[in-house]
């Protein structure tokens, strides 16, 4: 009943409301041109065909017509992307090219508007009002500096001088999923922009607890956000962004599983499982043009408060019952200055430096153990580019980071006797790191269109500590390092009207954190492997067939295997030889089909019909060390039908259309398997109204 209420009421808002109408999201000026995409996160602005990198750039058009609006929505779209669903949004990984990590810092790195998010426990990030999505795919920690081996994601949001006016717009779906969301664009002057927005968001679960009868998976979210935009002449602009974001789900729909047939049960233990969050992300981004150069400060501040609580044993018994509460804040400021003209010689400069506070507390009474983690560093960086090296078209980029980071951590823990707190144990551990991260590549530009490059690459992630340990000697863990190697060609076809990009990849890898259950099956913990590699290839291709009917493909494999890593003696994996074994939670294959037709009619009525549909495919991907437990290849069909109406627009769509079954996730926990199932079929009406 309230699902439908909720349509009906905005349908008749619409329908009465008296103003100017607009499409939506019509643009006052048109940011990007179809044959020339700029490139701003690579940090140089450059026609995407003219960076020496993988880079996968999705649009907003593409991000409505794919009905994207979470994070984990992109898995797959992009080659080699892969961000699993692992039962709440604490647990965000995200895997490109075999790099990433499953708990503790991540190995991909996520910036909003310049803004970098240093925890991947707030990389599921509400989607609205964004404008555009680009990953690139490799390490970056060159210009991006920390934790960004497997690559960067960077996002960002409408600028509020290209767009004017506001929408209103209403879902609902199967599973008592509902949202609504408004948002409004406006100018004081042609010079300042501002922009507000927010966004509710609701649903039942899809996975009933057998234990009390009641969804084990439901979610309610908020979220607002303002910007702020300032232009004046072409020589300075700033941006202001403040976004607050509050969820509260239940989490963990993890059921037994049987490792030999992969046939997961009911969910079934009697603790409520949750995670709480709220992340408060603000940034100030300030650009100027002098005659020979250009100046740029991106200040960030973020703040999170989070807290989760899981029946770890996932059975009716009280067995093992944890809370987990933790507050952040982290401060980055970033200054870049490069050269602002396209000469033969171009050059980059940057300086970063960040301050992350952390405390914790971890409760599985009577134990409570409480750590205060603060962490900090700065880091130069250099890039160079020199045109026409040898002979007309060549160029070569050379590049260098220096990064310096200290980070400590006050470890206390306690039992509680009789009401009162007895110190156990007491920690006070502190960490150095400092690491050159070069950069070589070589681009021969046959044309404007049409390029292919080679790259060497140094990747590093930083140490750090384990929130949970057996032993002292497993409080911290090592850095680890890579080489990337990768050459590739981006190209296009009759008159751009097929264009793509191909590239292939090696990665030499050493000290790999590596995640293993603690030898008391009471928790996960990072360890250092001894070699890995990974190599793949990519291919990304998208045709405009008519001016009605576009179609897109991606391709990405990955073969990401332990080239040397016993298990240590006193741990979960003592004795064991998993030399030549794939590494766990990568997926062997990316596969996305796709297109998009738009019918224009003569209607009165309705003015557009669009139709959209993908095929997204995952290939088989291990759980474990051990290669003992794996999820076969699976394929997802989502489909879209949008009737555009001038200022209304009527979505209708569904996701996993054939209700597939696939396991999400899988866990040893206490000595028994555990599984998550993937999402069902889900459907559900989009209404959306624009008004100036």
């Amino acid at each position: 009943m309230y699902k439908s209420a909720l349509l009906f009421s905005l349908l008749f808002l619409c329908q009465n409301a008296k103003s100017n109408p607009i499409e939506n999201d019509t643009l006052r000026k048109p940011h990007v041109v179809l044959n020339e995409v700029v490139v701003t996160s690579y940090k140089e602005k450059k026609n995407i065909h003219e960076v020496p990198a993988s880079v996968s750039f999705v649009p907003l058009t593409e991000i409505k017509n794919k009905n994207i609006v979470s994070m984990k929505d992109i898995s797959s779209y992009i080659p080699n992307l892969f961000i699993p669903d692992y039962g709440s949004k604490l647990t965000s990984p995200v895997y490109i090219r075999g790099i990433g990590s499953k708990i503790n810092a991540p190995s991909v790195g996520l910036y909003v508007d310049g803004v970098p998010f240093f925890e991947k426990s707030v990389f599921d990030i509400d989607i609205n009002e964004v404008e555009r999505i680009e990953v690139l795919r490799g390490p970056q920690g060159t210009l991006y500096g920390r934790n960004t081996m497997g690559g960067t994601i960077n996002v960002y949001t409408k600028n509020p001088l290209s767009y004017e006016g506001g929408t209103l717009s209403a879902t609902a779906a199967n599973y008592g999923q509902e949202q609504v969301s408004g948002s409004y664009y406006g100018k004081l002057n042609d010079d300042f922009g501002y922009s507000f927005s927010g966004n509710y968001k609701h649903a039942d679960g899809f996975f009933t607890n057998e234990y009390n009868g009641k969804k084990a998976d439901n979610l309610n979210a908020a979220s607002g956000k303002m910007k702020l935009y300032w232009e004046k002449s072409n020589r300075f602009n700033a941006g202001l962004l403040v976004n607050y974001e509050y969820s509260d789900q239940g989490g963990y729909p993890y059921a037994p599983m049987d490792v030999t047939t992969g046939k997961i049960g009911n969910v079934n233990y009697n603790e409520y499982s949750s995670y709480r969050r709220g992340v408060l992300t603000s940034g100030l981004t300030l650009n100027y043009s002098f005659d020979k150069f250009l100046l740029k400060s991106v200040t960030g501040y973020q703040y999170s408060d989070d807290r989760q609580a899981i029946d770890q044993d996932f059975t009716p018994a009280s067995k093992y019952f944890v809370t987990q509460s933790m507050r952040q804040h982290m401060l980055s400021e970033e200054l870049e200055m490069r050269s602002s003209k396209d000469q033969r010689y171009t050059w980059l400069n940057g300086f970063f430096a960040f301050y992350q506070a952390s405390k914790s507390t971890v409760k599985n009474l009577p134990v409570v153990k409480d750590y205060d983690a603060p962490t900090n560093g700065f880091a130069f960086y250099h890039q160079s580019t020199l045109k026409d090296l040898f002979f007309e078209k060549l160029s070569a980029t050379v590049g260098l980071r220096f990064d310096y980071e200290n980070a400590s951590q006050d470890y206390d823990y306690g039992k509680i006797v009789s009401g009162v707190r007895q110190q156990v144990q007491l920690l006070n551990t502190d960490l150095s790191f400092t690491q050159l991260t070069p950069k070589f590549s070589l681009q021969y530009q046959f044309n404007p269109l049409n390029m292919t490059y080679a790259t060497v690459t140094r990747g590093y992630k930083t140490g750090g500590f384990n929130t949970s340990f057996d032993t002292d000697t497993d409080q911290t863990f090592k850095p680890e390092y890579s080489w990337n190697y990768e050459v590739g060609n981006k190209f296009s076809f009759f008159g751009n009207k097929l264009k793509g990009d191909l590239s292939l990849f090696y990665i030499d890898w050493r000290n790999q954190q590596i995640s293993q259950p603690l030898l008391s099956g009471k928790g996960s913990l990072l360890k250092n492997a001894g070699k890995s590699y990974s190599k793949g290839v990519e291919l990304s291709m998208q045709g405009e067939v008519t001016k009605a009917l576009n179609l897109q493909m991606s391709y990405g494999f990955t073969e990401a295997k332990f080239r040397e890593y016993v298990g240590e003696a006193n741990s979960y994996n003592a004795g064991f030889d998993y030399s030549g074994n794939y590494i766990p939670y990568i997926p062997r294959q990316t596969v996305m089909v796709g297109g998009d037709y738009t019918w224009n009619l003569r209607s009165g009525f309705i003015n557009r019909l669009i139709f959209s549909a993908q095929y997204v495919g995952t290939g088989k991907l291990y759980w474990n060390d051990k290669n003992s437990v794996n999820q076969h290849y699976y394929g997802l069909v989502n489909g879209k039908v949008s009737a555009r109406m001038k200022s209304l627009t009527v979505d209708l769509w569904i996701k996993n259309a054939t209700s597939k079954d696939y396991t999400a996730f899988y866990l040893e926990s206490l000595g028994n398997s555990f599984g998550q199932k993937g999402k069902p079929m889900t459907f559900g009406a989009t209404v959306s109204y624009s008004f100036n």
